[in-house]
């Protein structure tokens, strides 16, 4: 069973030479519209709020206050590559910072010790993910909505409501707190692993075979792609970028609560479907992942900053993931569009 859709909209180079000026720019709107539209707001903020928009402070801010939902959009976008959504990356958050916190101060183990125990558990889960989608057949909405609220359940039953306090080593909190070049260094943990997402899902066989499976998973089978593999493999990495998230939010935050988690879900939902209406429209990818938490972040920063009330940020999320859909829908139906027309002229 399939979630999602994925389909490839960004022009050749052999079809924009087609084109007229005008036409070409229309034709690129989609692809780099997104990005023109974060600098529009970056400028307009920073003219209506000079002195508190436009400044370092509210950079460092930005980056790291967004480097958790970054993370999530990231994890939550491996599996739309395949066609397929994993709703446990704002639900599983919420246990393994939990746990990140509590194997310190409750059970005695090493901070090391306790971040790899995290990590692994994070696998774990999207290996469950995984074989509940591919080998029970159970659409990846339903699954990971089960298994999502289950973790939930289990955060729930180990903190028994409570907060989960004691004292952290400094080296565990600066994972977290350590700044590099004057910027949070959870900044650049976003930055390392975009990075290296780029250079899989764009240049290696691993993103292609993503890729066909999101577009086709029947035919990309047929073509010796062995998709089970695979989207099990994009649940396993999923959720090892959400158990990553974790360790950074129970670094940043110091005390397990199960209450702080789950308002991640939406906005990292929404940074990974904008992110399949920019740079390759029609499809998910990291930069336009990217872009699409950098659009979340400056648009409720600078609405909040102009006195925006509490609710702002849920509703500016909302909203924006409605649009992000209603694109991603209209920019596969002319996908389908254009290759039905296509069809004719390559029988002749």
């Amino acid at each position: 069973m399939q979630s999602l859709e994925s389909n490839a909209l960004e022009p050749t180079r052999s079809e924009l030479r087609e084109l007229s000026p005008v036409a070409r720019i229309l034709r690129l709107l989609p692809v780099y519209g997104l990005p023109l539209l974060t600098l529009a707001l970056i400028i307009l903020f920073s003219i209506l709020l000079p002195r508190t928009f436009p400044t370092y402070l509210n950079l460092r801010a930005i980056l790291g206050e967004k480097s958790v939902i970054a993370l999530l959009s990231l994890a939550a976008m491996i599996p739309m590559m395949t066609g397929r959504i994993d709703l446990t990356v704002g639900y599983g958050i919420v246990i393994w910072h939990v746990l990140a916190i509590s194997l310190q101060t409750v059970y005695g183990f090493s901070w090391p010790i306790a971040v790899l125990i995290v990590l692994l558990g994070g696998c774990l889960l999207g290996l469950i993910n995984g074989l509940l989608v591919e080998i029970a057949r159970i659409d990846s909405f339903i699954a990971t909505l089960g298994t999502g609220t289950i973790v939930y359940a289990l955060a729930l039953w180990h903190t028994g409501g409570r907060q989960v306090i004691g004292a952290l080593p400094e080296n565990f909190t600066g994972i977290y707190g350590t700044t590099f070049f004057g910027l949070p260094i959870a900044a650049f943990y976003v930055l390392g692993i975009a990075l290296v997402l780029w250079v899989v899902t764009d240049f290696l066989p691993i993103g292609r075979n993503l890729y066909a499976i999101g577009a086709n998973s029947r035919a990309a089978e047929l073509n010796g792609i062995r998709t089970r593999r695979f989207v099990i493999g994009a649940f396993v990495a999923s959720g090892l970028i959400g158990a990553f998230a974790g360790i950074i939010l129970a670094a940043k935050l110091r005390i397990g609560q199960a209450s702080v988690g789950l308002e991640f879900l939406l906005p990292a939902i929404v940074g990974a479907f904008l992110g399949s209406t920019t740079i390759k429209p029609g499809r998910v990818n990291v930069w336009g992942t990217i872009v699409g938490v950098i659009i979340l972040a400056v648009g409720i920063s600078g609405i909040q900053q102009m006195g925006g009330a509490f609710y702002v940020e849920p509703l500016f999320n909302g909203t924006t993931l409605l649009i992000a859909i209603g694109i991603a829908g209209y920019a596969q139906r002319r996908r389908s569009s254009v290759r039905h027309a296509r069809r004719p002229q390559s029988t002749k």
